[in-house]
């Protein structure tokens, strides 16, 4: 941080962050998400946090680094502390490890220079008036300036760091003095110089590590930690020459991206090989620091230089370039990709559209048809990294495809990776098919999978389950597209992931579910997997059935009820006896839903129909209840239907009696004329 200015390019990279306040309740308050820098307060020499929030540009967080102030890293993506402004806990949630990691050597790096700063103003008189310059370099002098740097306190480090820095030829004349200890074999001597340059790293100075990793002295100073007094002797320098290759899959013309790159890869083998456990927790935040910001400068100079990215597709797209060499690009191309986030936010986002402007995503096309399983991966670990950075580029790219990238995912997904399989293609695959994507490219995308892909997953399921008739008919099954396909089995992980993506799909598209779940037995199909002898499978298979039932579809349920999809799920519970497993609580978890969400169809149809089998395990809770449940509901349809049976008769009743009154009344109605028409009759027969 000695070294940070308040020009716009000093290295402090923005990082995408969530600030989080404790409230009264105890429970943490989302403040918004905004991107996070260390920089100079205004009107001050002071150091704070700023916290500017993505869409206003408003500023979300302002907080002076205090030296007293107690800062708190936890689970790699969150520092919070107490904040003596607001009286409470602040909180920020990182979006990214590396973010956090860069932000908190930053606070690390302020405190300490802050903590310095006021020792050092206290007593520098009182102390520093006998230490007013170190002696002279030579061998005989050794002990007196080892003694001077490793055992000053924190104010004495302060002047040590001056005079060091004041005196422009040490480094240089104690380069001379290792070299002829190292040719005269002068073992004493090496020792002192490997202390004394371990006790200079520890002083932790910005400005000494600018001079000591520089091209013309980082070697020899590897050379003078060769001689650790307390380790075996190994030959750093020669490692470094001889065997760390450094490949240039496109030749960089400009020296001061090799020197960044040669100096971050040195500083990181000084931390990680040399003195893993010399270095104090402040001093590795200060060389990572250094090296989060040479791969800033790297990329950023990379990607500014239009000849090379060129060239670098060029290069790539070439039919002429060697498998080989297409092989030492695609990692290049992952490592330019991944040292990106070291980039501001937006620059990383105008890289990657660039990138893809240049045809990467063509590339990775061609990458993932390759017979090098490790290289597919690669290049869905690129794809990855422009998901997390912005899902609607690979999207886009999808849908103008029309799903050529889509089908070599779905493919790469069934395919055996051994040991190095992972979940990179399922995770791919949700993020492209996530309901929340835009509507053009949701729905594009969406229909390309169920119309072109989503049939080649039932049909592992399918090859993988076969019955046993089946089995000892032939090796051949008919795939959902009319044609045969070899009965491999698939690799349990795989199906695994199958169901994981078919649950995804549930709860994503549920308008789908009538149009490709209840068509070609496809329930049914998944239930297959209750014949497998992995025990996580079946569980996967009951998985499935349970988030389709929590659609609480009526003809869903009616389907189930209709194909007797249950009896291979009972099967397996009554199978798995008492035994109190994953497989036993998952069923369990199933009819506890049906139980009580009251779905009487599923009710009635699993009581009635598989009662005798679940009577054998009616002592488990869960299974009486479903009991008293079922009875309930009969007695309560019951007590309805008698309640409709007297209300009819009732209505009946009703109506005889309105009946019976109206013909009563129409008969005295009649009555009453009869004797009006005969007393009239009689007057006109007397006139």
């Amino acid at each position: 941080m000695g070294t940070q200015d308040k020009s716009p390019n000093a290295n402090n990279s923005m990082q995408r962050v969530k600030v989080y306040r404790l409230n009264e309740d105890g429970r943490w308050d989302d403040q918004g998400t905004g991107h996070v820098n260390v920089d100079y307060l205004e009107r001050s020499e002071d150091l704070g946090l700023f916290v500017i929030d993505e869409e206003d540009n408003e500023t979300l967080l302002l907080h002076r680094i205090s030296s007293q102030d107690i800062y708190r890293k936890q689970e790699d993506t969150i520092i919070s502390w107490r904040d003596p402004k607001f009286s409470t806990e602040l909180a920020l949630s990182f979006q990214e490890m590396t973010g956090c990691s860069y932000i908190w050597d930053h606070i690390c790096t302020v405190q300490r220079n802050i903590q310095f700063s006021s020792l050092s103003n206290e007593t520098y008189h009182n102390v520093n008036n006998g230490l007013r310059e170190l002696p002279p370099v030579e061998l005989s002098t050794l002990p007196l300036i080892l003694k001077t740097v490793v055992e000053s306190g924190i104010a004495d480090q302060l002047r040590v760091n001056e005079l060091i820095l004041h005196d422009r030829d040490f480094f240089r004349k104690l380069v001379d003095l290792f070299r002829i200890c190292d040719d005269l074999e002068n073992i004493d001597g090496l020792h002192l110089i490997f202390k004394l340059v371990r006790g200079i790293i520890s002083l932790n100075s910005p400005q000494i590590f600018e001079k000591i990793f520089g091209d013309e002295l980082i070697m020899d100073i590897i050379g003078c930690l060769e001689y650790d007094p307390e380790a075996a002797y190994v030959h750093h320098r020669s490692f470094l020459n001889e065997h760390v290759v450094f490949k240039e899959a496109i030749p960089i013309k400009d020296p001061l991206i090799l020197s960044k790159i040669h100096q971050t890869y040195r500083i990181g083998y000084l931390k990680d090989v040399i003195l893993p456990r010399a270095l104090d927790e402040a001093t590795v935040a200060s060389l990572n620091s250094i090296v989060h910001s040479n791969n800033a400068t790297v990329v950023s100079l990379l990607k500014d230089d239009s000849t090379f990215i060129q060239e670098l597709f060029a290069t790539l797209k070439s039919p002429t370039t060697t498998s080989e060499s297409k092989k030492t690009l695609v990692h290049f191309l992952h490592e330019f990709c991944t040292l990106s986030k070291s980039l501001q936010m937006v620059q990383q986002l105008r890289l990657f559209r660039d990138l893809v402007s240049e045809g990467i995503f063509d590339i990775i096309a061609d990458v993932l048809q390759s017979e090098d399983k490790k290289l597919v991966l690669t290049g869905t670990e690129i794809l990855i990294l422009f998901l997390n950075q912005d899902p609607s580029i690979l999207r886009s790219y999808v849908t103008r495809q029309e799903g050529v990238l889509f089908g070599l995912l779905v493919k790469n997904m069934l395919t055996d990776f051994g040991d190095d399989m992972h979940c990179q293609f399922l995770e791919i695959l949700r993020s492209l098919l996530d309901s929340y994507t835009s509507v053009p490219q949701r729905d594009t995308i969406v229909e390309i999978f169920y119309e072109k892909h989503f049939g080649q997953l039932i049909d592992a399921i399918t090859s993988s389950c076969a019955s046993n008739d089946s089995a000892q008919t032939g090796s051949k099954f008919v795939s959902s597209d009319g044609g045969t396909g070899d009965q491999s089995g698939v690799k349990p992980e795989i199906l695994l992931n199958i169901c994981d993506l078919l649950c995804f799909c549930v709860l994503q598209h549920p308008y789908r579910i009538k149009c490709n779940f209840l068509l070609d037995d496809v329930i049914g199909k998944v239930l297959y997997l209750t014949r497998r002898p992995e025990k996580y499978l079946v569980v996967a298979a009951v998985r499935f059935v349970r988030t389709l039932i929590s659609r609480s579809d009526e003809h869903l349920m009616d389907h189930i009820v209709k194909n007797n999809l249950f009896k291979p799920i009972v099967d397996a519970f009554v199978g798995n006896g008492d035994r109190y497993n994953l497989l036993n609580s998952a069923i369990l978890e199933l009819f506890e839903h049906i139980r009580k969400e009251n779905l009487k169809l599923l009710l009635r149809y699993v009581v009635d129909s598989f009662w005798d089998q679940l009577v054998k395990l009616e002592n488990l809770p869960s299974i009486q209840a479903l009991k008293v449940k079922y009875e309930q509901s009969l007695e309560t349809d019951g007590a309805r239907s008698n309640a409709s049976l007297l209300d009819q008769r009732k209505r009946t009743d009703e109506r005889a009696l309105e009946k019976e009154e109206e013909d009563y009344f129409n008969d005295r109605c009649m009555f009453a004329f009869c004797c009006i028409f005969f007393f009239f009759f009689e007057w006109l027969w007397i006139v």
